[in-house]
Formats: structure tokens, C-alpha cells, sequence
């Protein structure tokens, strides 16, 4: 699977930030990765989602 520019982005923020939970709005939606979606998604009792 190719890494996005969103992914390498994510990866270089949360490089800096590990300690943060990291989120990128995509217009109208949130999206976050790895470990971060699911605690975000476990905390925020919302439905972790996936594109395979």
C-alpha cells in the first residue's frame, strides 16, 4: 500500500507530538490513524472505520 501525503504528514506531526492524539479535518470529516483512531474512537464512542 503507497503512503499518502496525508499519512507522511501524520507520521512528521505525530513524530514531534506522540503524546497527542493527531487529527486532520478532510473537509466536513475528521481523520486520524494507528493507535490515535482507536483510542479516538473508543473515548469518543464513535465507530472505527477503515479503507482496505
Amino acid at each position: 500500500m503507497a503512503v499518502t501525503p496525508l499519512r507522511k504528514q501524520y507520521l512528521r506531526v505525530k513524530q514531534r507530538y506522540p503524546e497527542a492524539i493527531v487529527f486532520f479535518r478532510l473537509g466536513d470529516f475528521y481523520e486520524t490513524f494507528d493507535e490515535d483512531a482507536r483510542v479516538a474512537s473508543r473515548e469518543l464512542d464513535v465507530v472505527l472505520t477503515s479503507r482496505e
